[in-house]
């Protein structure tokens, strides 16, 4: 399948996660942020240790680590060897997040206590145990499905991939809607529901996630076996380069699990607030660089199989020159029109989660970034600097969290402009050091191209504030039918200012639309 084709179907199905997302934090923040803002910061506190054990032990440490190991046994057509792999990272991650989730369990009241929730109240306190005690079945799901679909990656199905975290909306919204109105089973009640029935639709889109992604198997020829081959020497190499993107991995929620241990400490529902901000600032992450840079990275890790180092770097410029070209307007409307963003996760608006969305803008264009700059190193089986850039990154991050919140007491304000402050730190530092080892991959054409963005962005920006300034969101805009057609316009004025600014300044990343819009515009005028 053509790499653009794969952006683009994993863009679309993140976007389609993104907005079930949306709807699904509208729901909760409706029902639950100004009527039982406690309860629902207790929800969100319960995310955060299930959440840590699946992101150090699976997440992005298996997509960077398996995916190019597994592609080089199969490009060698070692098959065996390649099934052997897989079964064995699978049983072995499905054992360890297995263990994970029953310490979780057990230990759900001290970690609550003491590391996420300290400033919650008691009643809170005991909510988040309970929740996360549900809660705590997803590392163990997730680590399946995720070993299923980096399977389907591999060989070049990406659409179960993209399509199993739409599920797990669906199940959260189906908490919402149902389990939190109480569970009934022939007339008898087993669950009484509340915010607990949302917890338990966590769980179930949990499960439904893994449900697709075991379907994405069917007709690839995966022959699983119940067993570790630890002699496998491309099970060998994923071990190797594992800890390596753990560590990586941990260390950046670690920095989670100290603003949720800082954020608790403050104003019921700013912990939920924080979070909110957070979310919304992830999604056009996940949209753009993550989509694009798992799009190319079985083609770099491919020019590398093949020893074209030319085409790896040709490959991961044009990654890059992509998620730039897009990142930009995006983070630009994001930031002018945060207050029409904030209005669909929750009714009438915030005025909290739109500041901190302004201070998080700079991340959003920075993360996506990163993802295509450490799958350069990932590519070449580089896990370690990315690690050593991270740490370093986000211990200025915790640290200013830190300095910002207690010692110039700007609340959650200080947590959203820690976070885009690391984010800067951390892209700057891995641009210096490919530019350092591979003088050649930044050419003057690449510089030039990024600078005509940049000054399209500005042209951009200007617009997008002019359009907000002419459609202000007002007080009595309480509604999403009311909002969404004045975002609408304002978003459809600042791209069509972008590309017309992008045309004028000769940017190629127009050129597939402008050949595409004179095909529709003047077919068949002869």
């Amino acid at each position: 399948m053509p790499v653009r084709m794969v952006a683009v179907i994993l863009a679309a199905s993140t976007l389609l996660s993104a907005l079930l997302g949306i709807f699904r934090d509208r729901l909760l923040n409706s029902q639950y942020l100004d009527t039982y803002p406690t309860g629902i910061d207790a929800y969100t506190a319960a995310f955060t240790i299930p959440d840590f054990m699946f992101f150090i032990l699976v997440s992005g440490a298996l997509s960077v680590t398996f995916i190019p190991v597994f592609n080089q046994r199969l490009a060698a057509g070692n098959k065996k060897s390649a099934w052997e792999l897989s079964s064995s990272v699978l049983n072995m991650l499905a054992l360890a997040t297995f263990v994970a989730s029953i310490l979780i369990v057990v230990f759900a009241e001290p970690l609550v206590r003491y590391v996420v929730g300290p400033g919650l109240d008691e009643s809170s306190r005991s909510l988040a145990v309970a929740m996360m005690r549900i809660i705590a079945v997803n590392p163990f799901l997730f680590a399946i499905s995720t070993v299923l679909t980096s399977i389907q990656q591999s060989i070049g199905r990406f659409v179960y991939y993209a399509l199993a975290p739409v599920f797990y909306n669906i199940g959260i919204i189906i908490g919402i809607k149902y389990f939190a109105n109480g569970v009934n089973l022939f007339g008898w009640q087993i669950f009484e529901g509340g915010i607990m029935g949302v917890a338990l639709g966590v769980a179930f889109g949990a499960m439904l996630q893994l449900i697709v992604s075991a379907i994405g198997l069917f007709g690839l020829g995966f022959n699983y076996e119940f067993k570790i081959y630890w002699r496998n020497l491309g099970f060998k190499k994923v071990l190797g380069l594992l800890p390596a993107r753990s560590l990586d991995q941990g260390i950046d929620y670690i920095n989670g699990i100290v603003e949720m241990n800082l954020a608790s400490r403050m104003l019921a529902g700013t912990l939920r607030s924080y979070q909110q901000a957070l979310s919304i600032h992830l999604m056009p992450i996940s949209l753009i660089g993550v989509a694009i840079s798992t799009a190319f990275f079985p083609k770099m890790t491919e020019d590398l199989g093949r020893n074209d180092e030319e085409g790896f770097w040709r490959s991961f410029r044009l990654a890059l020159r992509m998620v730039i070209w897009i990142a930009l307007p995006v983070s630009v409307i994001a930031f002018f029109g945060r207050g029409y963003v904030v209005s669909f996760i929750k009714n009438g608006g915030d005025s909290l989660i739109s500041a901190l969305l302004g201070a998080l803008v700079i991340s959003i264009f920075c993360r996506s970034i990163f993802h295509v700059l450490v799958r350069a190193f990932y590519a070449r089986q580089n896990t370690k600097t990315p690690l050593i850039v991270s740490i370093f990154a986000i211990g200025i991050n915790i640290i200013l969290a830190i300095i910002f919140t207690f010692q110039f007491d700007m609340g959650a304000h200080g947590l959203a402009f820690a976070q885009s402050i690391g984010a800067i730190l951390e892209i700057i530092i891995l641009v210096v050091i490919l530019a350092l080892k591979h003088r050649s991959i930044f050419t003057s054409g690449f510089m030039g191209a990024i600078l005509r963005m940049f000054l399209a962005g500005l042209i951009t920006s200007i617009v997008a504030y002019a359009m907000v300034k002419l459609f202000p969101l007002g007080i009595t805009d309480q509604s999403f039918f009311l909002t969404f057609p004045k975002f609408l316009m304002i978003t459809a004025v600042s791209f069509t200012a972008y590309m017309i600014s992008c045309y004028f300044l000769n940017l190629k990343e127009i050129t597939p639309l402008v050949h595409r819009l004179k095909k529709i515009l003047f077919r068949n005028t002869g």
